[in-house]
This record gives structure tokens, C-alpha cells and sequence, in this order.
């Protein structure tokens, strides 16, 4: 039991580090690339909507190269610590966050712009009441930045390297409980995650539901 503790505690703790740091990347990068019109934006977009499909093996692929000891940031010896699991949930779920972010923002009336400004609003001013106009649709991509690091396997296995007391999680637990033929651990673990990520989004849903009605 306290090693499902320690690994439950790991595996939220990693995964709502990574969405918080996404959620700080992507709604100003989201909120840019809704309101800009500079010339590239189209690229920009269709570089953030590929990177909301992008493999986690990947990603993982990437970060190990990177913080390997031989790479550029091997210095930093972050490689095989939960670190690296959060720079490499952070990357996948970023993406996620600012493209729904910009179609969010995109989806509103653009004369609500214009009438904030005419108000004498300040740019920031008219921002932060476009985010309170689009709260709803920006917490669901809150949920789902959450909910696309929380269940991801491939690259926390490979940036983590699954070791137990240190980088285990929920995903790579149950990989390795597979692996060992231990079904009805594996399926406990896997039972408990959907449960822990049942509770989250319910608890997301509420606040969401509650903001409808105002």
C-alpha cells in the first residue's frame, strides 16, 4: 500500500506540475496567435496542430537525447528524475493547451474587441475579459492538457526510466506489472488511474457547470 501511495502521489504530482507549467505557456501563446494577424500565423497554427497529435514516444525520444549525459543539457543531470517526466508531459500537453486556446479566443464575436477597446479598455484589460468570456471552453482545455499527460506512458517510461521510489508512476507501473504477468495488479493500478482521473475531471465539470449558470 505505500508503494501504490508513493507512486499515486508521484504520478499527480508530475502531472499537474506539467499542466500548470502548459497552462502558463499556452494561454498567452494561445491568446497571441488568436488575436494576431501577423504574416506566419497560419504556419505557427498548423505547427501547434500537429504537435496536439504528437507521439509521446517521441517526446521521449527527444527529452532522453537531450538530457542524456552526452547531450546539450546533460549537465543539468536531469535525466531519470521526475523532471525530466514533467519537461516531457509539459511538452505534450503545451500544445494542446494553446490550440485550444486559439480556437477558443478565435470563436468569439470579434466586435467584442472592438467595443472593450472603444470602452477604453487596455490591451491587457481587454484580454482578461475575453478569457472570462471564454472561461468554459478554456478550462476544457485545461481538462484535456490534464488529461493528456495523466495517462501517458511512452515517454515518462523512457525520461524516467520507470525506477521504483523515484520515477515510478501510475502508466509506467502498470506496464511493468504487465510485463511481470501480475494481470490483477496491473488492473488495480489501471482501476485506480481511471478512478483518480474519473474524480478530476468530474471535480473540472462542476467548476464548469457552475460557470454556465452565472
Amino acid at each position: 500500500m505505500s508503494d501504490i501511495f508513493e507512486i499515486t502521489a508521484l504520478s499527480l504530482q508530475v502531472s499537474t506540475i506539467a499542466t500548470l507549467v502548459s497552462l502558463l505557456i499556452g494561454l498567452p501563446l494561445g491568446t497571441w496567435l488568436a488575436l494576431g494577424t501577423f504574416r506566419g500565423r497560419a504556419f505557427i497554427l498548423s505547427i501547434v496542430n500537429t504537435g496536439m497529435a504528437l507521439p509521446p514516444v517521441v517526446v521521449g525520444l527527444v527529452v532522453a537525447m537531450t538530457l542524456w549525459r552526452s547531450g546539450p543539457l546533460g549537465s543539468l543531470r536531469l535525466i531519470y528524475t521526475p523532471w525530466a517526466i514533467v519537461i516531457a508531459q509539459t511538452i505534450i500537453s503545451a500544445p494542446v493547451v494553446i490550440g485550444l486556446t486559439a480556437a477558443a479566443l478565435a470563436a468569439l464575436d470579434p466586435r467584442l474587441q472592438q467595443q472593450l477597446l472603444g470602452l477604453g479598455a487596455s490591451r491587457m484589460q481587454m484580454i482578461w475579459h475575453l478569457w472570462r468570456e471564454a472561461r468554459l471552453p478554456l478550462l476544457a482545455a485545461l481538462m484535456a492538457g490534464f488529461g493528456s499527460v495523466i495517462s501517458e506512458v511512452g515517454a515518462s517510461m523512457m525520461v524516467g526510466g520507470n525506477i521504483r521510489g523515484q520515477t515510478r508512476v501510475l502508466t509506467t507501473a502498470i506496464v511493468l506489472e504487465t510485463s511481470k504477468g501480475e494481470f490483477e495488479r496491473a488492473l488495480a493500478l489501471s482501476a485506480l488511474l481511471l478512478v483518480i482521473t474519473y474524480l478530476i475531471n468530474l471535480a473540472l465539470t462542476w467548476v464548469q457547470q457552475k460557470g454556465q449558470r452565472r
